[in-house]
C-alpha cells in the first residue's frame, strides 16, 4: 500500500466520486478555540466516504472477476458504497448486514440494487454465511477497510485535503478522522505524508470503543471488548486491520476519544452552523475538535464528517440538544 496506489485510485474515481470541499464556520471556530475546517464526506455518493473505496476496489478488478459479482459485510455505509459501485459497473452485489443495522441503511442498500442478506449478530456468523454464498456463486469479497484498493480509494480524500490545505496556506494542522478499522484514517495519513507532511492525522473514536487510541498508546493492536452498545455504529469494529495498523502506528498522533453526548452535540452544531447532516459515527471527529480543545495544539484543525446516513429518530435526538 503506497501513495502511487492512491494516485492511481484518484484517476479511476475521477468523474465518479464527488470532490468534497472544506467548510468553515466562525461559530464552530469560537467553540473550538481555533480555526475548524470541515471535510463533509456526508455529501459523497451514498452519504459517506465509503463510496471512494468501493469504487476504487471494483474499478481495479479484471472484468471477468467483476462480472461474477461481489460480496461485502457491512452495517450500512460500506454496504451502500459497494452496492452503488457494483450497479455503476453493471455487476451484482450481495451485502450481508446485521438485522439490527439502521433501517435507513438497509433500505438504501436495497435501493441501490444489492441483494441484502440479514443475519443475527448474536447467533449467526457472517463469515460462514459469506463463505457459503461466495463458494456457491463465485463472488469476490470487498472488505470494508483491510484491502489495499479500498484503502487507496479512501486515501483520495487525503489528496483533496492536502490540495485544499496547501492552497489555503494551512500548516501544522491536526487532521482528525472518524476511525473504525482504519481504512480512511490510514489512507488519509499516507496521502498527507506525501503531499502535506506538516499535517498530522489523529483518529477519533467513541468512548468504550477506542481500540485504535489504546493501540497507539500500547504500540500494538488492541481489541474492543464489545461490538455493540454505542450510537456510533459506523465506526465500531473489533480492532484495526492488519493492513491499516502499520500505517496508523507510523503516521498518526494520539487518538481522541469522545462521549455519546459530545457526538450528539457535534451533530447538532454541524446542522445548525453548516447545514450539514452527520450520523453519529460521522460526527466523532467534529466532536473531538469541539470538546477536546485542550488535547489539540495547532491553530488549525481539519475534521472529516465521514457519513450522514442517520435515521430520523436519531437525528431528532441530536437536534433536541440545541
Amino acid at each position: 500500500m503506497n501513495i502511487d496506489m492512491i494516485r492511481a485510485a484518484a484517476k479511476r474515481i475521477d468523474g465518479f466520486a464527488q470532490r468534497t470541499p472544506l467548510l468553515t464556520s466562525r461559530f464552530l471556530d469560537a467553540i473550538a478555540g481555533r480555526r475548524v475546517w470541515v471535510k463533509p464526506e456526508c455529501l459523497q455518493h451514498t452519504g459517506s466516504f465509503k463510496f471512494r473505496g468501493a469504487y476504487s476496489a471494483l474499478s481495479a478488478m479484471d472484468e471477468k472477476t467483476r462480472a461474477r459479482g461481489v460480496i461485502a459485510f457491512s452495517s450500512g455505509n460500506h454496504a451502500q458504497g459497494v452496492a452503488l459501485a457494483a450497479k455503476m459497473h453493471g455487476t451484482n452485489a450481495v451485502i450481508i448486514m446485521p438485522s439490527d443495522a439502521p433501517a435507513l441503511k438497509i433500505a438504501n442498500t436495497k435501493a441501490y440494487g444489492a441483494e441484502v442478506v440479514l443475519y443475527d449478530r448474536t447467533t449467526e456468523s457472517r463469515d460462514e454465511i459469506g463463505a457459503r454464498l461466495s463458494e456457491e456463486r463465485g463472488l469476490t469479497l470487498v472488505k470494508p477497510f483491510d484491502d489495499p484498493q479500498v484503502i487507496a480509494g479512501q486515501g483520495t480524500c487525503g489528496l483533496e485535503i492536502a490540495e485544499d490545505a496547501n492552497a489555503l496556506g494551512i500548516k501544522n494542522a491536526d487532521v482528525i478522522v472518524c476511525c473504525g478499522g482504519g481504512g480512511l484514517t490510514s489512507g488519509i495519513a499516507l496521502a498527507l505524508e506525501a503531499d502535506a507532511p506538516t499535517l498530522r492525522v489523529r483518529p477519533a473514536e467513541p468512548a468504550g470503543f477506542d481500540d485504535v487510541a489504546r493501540s497507539l498508546r500500547a504500540g500494538k493492536i488492541e481489541r474492543n471488548p464489545s461490538l455493540s452498545g454505542n450510537i456510533c455504529d459506523a465506526i465500531i469494529t473489533p480492532q484495526a486491520g492488519d493492513l491499516t495498523w502499520p500505517h496508523l502506528h507510523r503516521l498518526c498522533g494520539p487518538g481522541l476519544v469522545v462521549s455519546e453526548d459530545e457526538v450528539l452535540d457535534a451533530m447538532a452544531q454541524a446542522f445548525l452552523r453548516l447545514k450539514v447532516v452527520a450520523e453519529p459515527g460521522g460526527a466523532a471527529a467534529l466532536a473531538a475538535a469541539l470538546s477536546r480543545k485542550d488535547e489539540i495544539e495547532s491553530e488549525d484543525v481539519i475534521v472529516t464528517i465521514s457519513g450522514g446516513n442517520v435515521d430520523p429518530a436519531m437525528f431528532a435526538r441530536a437536534l433536541e440538544r440545541l
